[in-house]
């Protein structure tokens, strides 16, 4: 069968965000009306109880919907998407593909950009955008990969003055400022455009990863092959952070330690990866003291106290 290219194919994975689903597909088709870019628009829906899929295929007929019977999460969703894109038997295929998280608004030109800064930059395998929460307020949007001082600032009380720098993975507020590109070490998964010549060299997602770093190892993963990422300013994207797994926060805070734990795992030398788990260990620790205290005070009722110990033990046995 012979192929042609598609400009764009866009992927997005959701659960139980109807209404966001919906702000965003709108948003996207917008932004894909004004750009005039040839794009493929795929849903992949973990199986939602909200009606979601039913919306998608009624309102927005021209995106490909893949109704999941379970939630797969994050990586597996994309990866499902992935592999119906670049199937041999796909008559069209893309040059690139931007995965977008459900929660997300694109502002008009974003896509454009995005493109852009790929097809200017041949080894950049990755590019994000500058997102913003609903107030229009920086969201840092891209970040070096994480060492063990930002474990640190995960659990222990510091300067505040540190929590904006580079000591915790931060790039300068005045690189979103401008309108080029600067090159990151990984951007927030949330929006982030990929070269489909790096997927092709890389491999897919690692499904191992059912929620969060899965983005953060990909890129790894690729800067180690030799590509390179970027945090575009000119791309902006406004992003309701957390609305999907904030649905389930003690399943969210361990699937992200379980995450966080495995890419240490995959990434880091033996020596550093034992002081990364002593250092989970003591902030697990120190976390249940904190909860303890603040039951004690009548900050959080007995039933926070009980999730939030649950959660915390859970992550110290993985």
């Amino acid at each position: 069968m012979s192929t042609t290219r598609l400009d764009l194919a866009v992927i997005i994975v959701s659960w139980n965000v109807r209404d966001l689903l919906a702000a965003c597909l709108r948003s996207l088709f917008d932004d894909l009306a004004q750009s005039e870019l040839e794009a493929a628009v795929w849903v992949v829906d973990n199986s939602s109880t909200d009606g979601s899929p039913e919306m998608v295929t009624e309102t927005f007929p021209a995106v490909r919907l893949i109704a999941s019977e379970k939630n797969l999460g994050f990586a597996a969703g994309n990866n499902l998407a992935l592999r119906k894109i670049f199937s041999s038997h796909t008559p069209t295929l893309p040059n690139y593909t931007w995965l977008l998280n459900p929660d997300t608004e694109i502002l008009l030109g974003a896509t454009a950009a995005l493109l852009s800064a790929l097809q200017t930059h041949p080894r950049a395998a990755v590019a994000g955008a500058k997102l913003l929460y609903a107030d229009g307020s920086l969201q840092h949007s891209a970040f070096r990969f994480p060492g063990l001082m930002q474990l640190a600032f995960e659990f222990f009380p510091l300067p505040p003055r540190f929590y904006d720098t580079s000591l915790n993975g931060r790039y300068p507020r005045r690189l979103y400022e401008g309108e080029s590109p600067f090159p990151v070490d990984h951007p927030l998964g949330a929006a982030m455009m990929v070269r489909a010549e790096a997927i092709a060299d890389v491999g897919l997602l690692d499904e191992g990863f059912w929620m969060y770093c899965e983005e953060i190892d990909w890129c790894w993963r690729m800067r180690k092959a030799g590509w390179r990422a970027c945090c575009v300013p000119a791309a902006r994207v406004v992003h309701h952070a957390g609305k999907s797994s904030g649905q389930v926060r003690v399943v969210s805070f361990v699937a992200l330690w379980r995450s966080r734990l495995r890419l240490y795992d995959k990434h880091y030398p033996p020596s550093k990866r034992r002081l990364a788990h002593g250092l989970v260990r003591l902030g697990m620790h120190w976390k249940t003291g904190q909860a303890r205290a603040a039951h004690h005070r009548g900050e959080i009722s007995t039933a926070e106290l009980t999730a939030r110990l649950e959660a915390y033990q859970t992550v110290l046995t993985l």
